[in-house]
């Protein structure tokens, strides 16, 4: 069996600076990684994206120590994958390329750069998805996992909508029929799980840095206190994510509200332009 833990949009500032004027994310994620300590031999611990919010190097450098540490405890690799908050020149320089694979024990996986520069959106381009078609062309032993921040399924509320992958059948094609089990993504700062005609399943890790509120009324974005992250297991039978939620204190406490006019505004700005 191998074991990934999958954690998500972590929005480490630099030190002192909190994520929205509200969250202490290194000190959520150092709780993350506490209270998870129980969860036994891993064979990677994949972070998809959102990895820093201010794109600073000092956030990538706790990014780093912090999850190679965890991940070096349990036997692990630590994969990092771009979100949109993320800046690629800081996170090549402290992490890594943005696009890569990785091999553990017989398991591929592949990260993809989702990102668009200055927005919030997701997009794979012709380029990337060759370039991941000719990765998969030849099957790993115990098949692949693919990384890529902006998730193929469906978003849960508007705003994600509006900030969402753009053509995720460009992906899905590349991937009918190759040995990809699974596609592990992030953005939505909620879990989300499913499963398609062929077989693969995609999954959408909570986030460290607080909780999308999915029962927000129509048209508004609300968050919340809250932290989690999956527990993916792979093995002959099938795969399987268990969604781990960590308490910490104000659970469930409201950190912001976007109304309408808002969630319409940021939508423009980082969206798809018209």
């Amino acid at each position: 069996m191998t074991r990934i833990l999958h954690l998500s949009d972590t929005h480490l500032m630099a030190a002192g600076a909190l994520h929205q004027g509200l969250v202490d994310t290194t000190a959520a994620l150092g709780h993350v990684l506490e209270s998870l300590h129980g969860t036994g031999p891993l064979d990677a611990v994949v972070v998809s994206g959102d990895v820093s919010d201010d794109g600073s190097p000092a956030s990538y450098e706790t990014a780093r120590n912090l999850v190679g540490r965890f991940a070096s405890d349990h036997g692990a690799v630590a994969v990092f994958a771009m979100g949109n908050h993320d800046l690629p020149g800081p996170f090549t320089a402290v992490l890594g390329p943005t696009r890569a694979v990785h091999v553990v024990d017989g398991l591929r996986i592949v990260v993809l750069d989702s990102s668009v520069p200055q927005r919030g959106y997701g997009e794979l381009s012709a380029e990337q998805l060759s370039w991941l078609g000719a990765e998969l062309s030849t099957p790993a032993a115990r098949g692949s996992v693919v990384v890529v921040h902006h998730s193929p399924l469906p978003a849960p509320t508007v705003l994600h909508e509006a900030l969402r992958l753009q053509d995720p059948a460009g992906l899905l094609a590349v991937l009918e029929g190759s040995d990809v089990r699974a596609v592990l993504s992030g953005h939505y700062h909620h879990p989300f799980a499913a499963t398609y005609p062929s077989g693969l399943a995609a999954f959408v890790a909570p986030g460290v840095a607080n909780r999308t509120d999915v029962l927000v009324a129509a048209g508004r974005e609300r968050a919340v206190r809250g932290s989690g992250a999956l527990l993916v297991e792979l093995d002959d039978d099938g795969v399987r994510a268990t969604v781990l939620t960590v308490t910490t204190p104000g659970d469930g406490q409201e950190l912001f509200v976007l109304d309408e006019a808002t969630v319409t505004r940021i939508a423009v700005e980082a969206g798809v332009p018209a």
